[in-house]
């Protein structure tokens, strides 16, 4: 379980690379998500790490709107 301070910075950081996503593209902020979780999970904690897997992610996310 994440604490509350981990969880935030990875919502932050979801919420910046996600943030041109239309809200209906699911999928890809679910892809992304996952990417960052399994990040932090693995010991990546640093902001700017997490902003690379998730950019990393949703470039390689099945989406409609690309």
């Amino acid at each position: 379980m994440l604490d509350a301070a981990t969880t935030a910075l990875l919502r932050a950081v979801l919420d910046e690379v996600c943030g041109s996503v239309p809200s209906h593209e699911t999928g890809a902020k679910a892809h992304v998500a996952s990417k960052i979780l399994e990040a932090a999970a693995q010991g990546e904690t640093p902001p700017e790490s997490l902003k690379f897997v998730g950019r990393r992610a949703l470039s390689e996310a099945p989406t409609m709107w690309r």
